[in-house]
């Protein structure tokens, strides 16, 4: 198999994935075409359900395969064959941690039945004891420290649970939008992913890269990345949206600066919490309380002074109201 790691490869996941021999990927974020027929570039999403089910055994097969024993596979879905994935992984040996409900904001519109407002993202580990899972880095901060102030409160904060409701669908006016691909994750909760279940340095594979968040994300993160997409404009946006995040995502501040990394993890965090920003200006035990999160999260050994990360909230927080007012006024 060609080298492809810090790279995105065109062709065929399946084909390309039986060429590789020892096991190389750490973690394995899939996010297949859900086959309810969305317009993708190079691929037809209206298959039979023989036929899907079948293609779903022959990519998460060899996925599992080029798995390290200690990876983590996680795989975005839909309703319709999320049952379907999860017995195939069982039969694949997996071990199911998590049966993940991303439910997001701006569900679709129906007319005959309750719109629909959330995926599945079913979390496997390779092996059922032994794998990556830094609790540290998702950690928020719980009721009991924000409302409560309950001495007895973890002060490193919980983990979050497996109803995943604070990262937004990434709609077409959303600063992050890609406009070349009809289906993109949002940056947030790749960070949450491959902040948990990798390490700097270890290498993450998206056999169906799409848009490129996963490898951008994971390359933002400094982990190795590899990515396959059948589509050859795919694979040359993505590597132009790779070449381009570090600089897109700097937060430059009257008072300083955070990078690319740093900026990415606040806003996580911030999205995590649940947290308002007038409640972190008007409360400065909140405040403190949110930057020491965000420390530990970091954990590069330096100290954040609350008014610069006020200030950078202030930032993209109001960026972000107005790209979804704009998008409910779509």
């Amino acid at each position: 198999m060609q080298n492809f790691e810090n790279q995105i490869v065109c062709g065929d996941c399946v084909e390309l994935l039986k060429q590789a021999g020892d096991p190389f990927a750490d973690l394995v974020f899939a996010d297949p075409p859900f086959n309810i027929g969305y317009t993708y570039d190079r691929y037809k999403d209206d298959l039979e359900y023989e036929h899907y089910v079948q293609w779903t055994k022959e990519w998460m097969t060899e996925c599992a395969r080029i798995l390290k024993p200690t990876g983590s596979f996680y795989i975005a879905i839909g309703a319709n064959y999320a049952a379907e994935v999860r017995m195939i992984g069982r039969d694949l040996g997996l071990t199911l941690r998590n049966w993940i409900i991303w439910h997001y904001t701006f569900g679709q519109q129906t007319k005959m039945k309750f719109a629909r407002a959330h995926a599945h993202i079913l979390y496997f580990t390779k092996h059922a004891k032994e794998f990556t899972f830094n609790d540290w880095a998702v950690r928020v901060p719980s009721d009991r420290q924000l409302l409560y102030n309950d001495k007895r409160a973890n002060p490193l904060g919980k983990i979050p649970d497996d109803v995943w409701d604070c990262f937004s669908r990434v709609c077409g006016t959303f600063g992050e939008r890609q406009g070349w691909h009809p289906c993109q994750m949002p940056e947030t909760l790749l960070a949450r992913i491959i902040a948990v279940s990798s390490n700097p340095g270890d290498l993450v594979l998206d056999p169906f890269s799409g848009s490129g968040t996963t490898a951008a994300v994971a390359n933002l993160m400094g982990r190795r990345y590899a990515g396959i997409d059948i589509s050859e404009d795919y694979v040359v946006n993505s590597q132009q949206r790779i070449a381009t995040i570090h600089e897109s995502y700097r937060t430059d501040l009257d008072g300083g600066s955070l990078d690319a990394l740093e900026t990415l993890e606040l806003r996580r965090l911030y999205a995590e919490s649940g947290v308002k920003l007038q409640a972190l200006l008007d409360k400065p035990k909140l405040m403190k309380l949110f930057c020491k999160q965000f420390t530990a999260r970091m954990n590069n050994g330096k100290g954040y002074d609350p008014a610069l990360i006020a200030e950078a909230i202030r930032k993209f927080a109001y960026f972000d109201l107005q790209s979804r007012m704009v998008s409910d006024s779509v």
